[in-house]
């Protein structure tokens, strides 16, 4: 990486501590973000075994406010924004007119005319820009807040232990995929009952000035749970064993929420969004294509863009792959057509130019340990 790249990532309001504590940092996103610390495979059961501390910050928040605000934000994404109460959180996604994906994202209900929306890194820049386009016929009020917001992610079985020691609000009552405002040793934040693990957690959204403090502080507060701070390859591991899709890899502009299996998220019976028609057509025509779950029967290691065989003949490709420390096995995602989608389908992935034995399975790969 030459020193222009270099000086050109953007850094998280913890930076320092990072470099404090050994991380590899690389690239990623567009920010010089920690890969690992101590390891991928410790810090990934550190997380399913007990609790680990994620730096987020490079995540992109948006601020919806207005007298519209619910209105456009139905027209904006997939799922149902009139089902969410106040405190409520909505996984959904951004369609284009065509029905590509723009961006997953996590929307979050203040009240009727306030809320704000959680997105990728990657497409921050991307994502604002059509918000405010999408947003222009309507009475809202846009804003970028990313760079004044910073995020933490606390995750594992021992995450509500460790936190209510240094919140003033009880955690005990906070449901999945809701959030409250409260205080964390006298900071103000929002913390909310979501994550990207497939473990009980929280993540803080706080002030990019108080990062430093309060992640220091949670480290010292979580030492009696033998607490770590995990790198972002240990969260694409722990994902990945959650069939958790990834912008980027498994969804894209031209992948469909459909086809990845996040017809969940897309409300048909809704008056109106972008992307509907294109969806609704896809849906009665029948899908081409099918995002799937595959596992390894022999030792090797999945990468994405792996090809993926039935006999001799390509039917796809890997979207993600990794090993999964969990299973001790290799995992990953794969597009295929409908006919090969079917779970115990037998296949096989091309590793260095041998083809490797596999199985379609359902995702997730391991039990699931949120608290709903």
């Amino acid at each position: 990486m030459s020193q222009e790249t270099s000086t050109a990532l953007k850094t998280t309001p913890l930076y320092t501590v990072h470099k404090e504590l050994g991380a590899k940092l690389v690239p990623f996103a567009g920010w010089h973000m920690p890969i690992q610390y101590q390891g991928i495979i410790q810090e990934h059961l550190c997380v399913r075994n007990g609790v680990g501390i994620f730096d987020v910050s490079h995540m992109g928040e948006i601020d919806i406010r207005g007298k519209e605000s619910g209105k456009f934000l139905q027209k904006l994404v997939t799922n149902d924004i009139e089902k969410m109460s106040d405190h409520s959180i909505l996984y959904t996604v951004m369609c284009y007119e065509d029905g590509g994906v723009v961006d997953d994202l996590l929307v979050h209900r203040f009240s009727e005319d306030h809320y704000f929306l959680c997105v990728n890194a990657a497409n921050c820049a991307k994502d604002y820009e059509w918000v405010r386009k999408i947003a222009q016929p309507y009475d809202v009020k846009v804003q970028d807040i990313s760079q004044e917001t910073a995020q933490l992610a606390i995750q594992g079985k021992d995450a509500e232990k460790l936190l209510q020691k240094m919140f003033d609000v009880p955690l005990n009552d906070l449901r999945y995929y809701h959030f409250k405002k409260g205080k964390i040793h006298k900071n103000d934040c929002i913390i909310s009952r979501t994550g990207y693990t497939g473990e009980d957690g929280f993540e803080i959204y706080i002030d990019s000035s108080l990062a430093e403090p309060v992640f220091r502080e949670i480290l010292e507060a979580g030492k009696p749970f033998n607490i770590q701070p995990i790198g972002l390859a240990a969260r694409d591991t722990l994902r990945l064993e959650m069939g958790y899709a990834l912008y980027g890899n498994d969804i894209t502009a031209e992948t469909s929420p459909l086809e990845a299996g996040l017809g969940w998220v897309v409300k048909l019976q809704k008056e109106d969004f972008i992307g509907k028609e294109s969806l609704k057509n896809q849906k009665e025509a029948g899908l081409k294509r099918k995002l799937v779950g595959i596992k390894l029967l022999e030792r090797g290691i999945p990468r994405p863009h792996y090809p993926v065989f039935s006999g001799d003949r390509p039917v796809g490709e890997l979207t993600s792959g990794t090993f999964s420390p969990s299973l001790n096995m290799g995992i990953g995602l794969c597009y295929v057509s409908p006919e090969h989608a079917k779970v115990g389908s037998r296949l096989s992935v091309g590793i260095r130019n041998k083809q490797v034995p596999a199985e379609i399975v359902k995702p997730p790969f391991v039990v699931s340990g949120v608290k709903k």
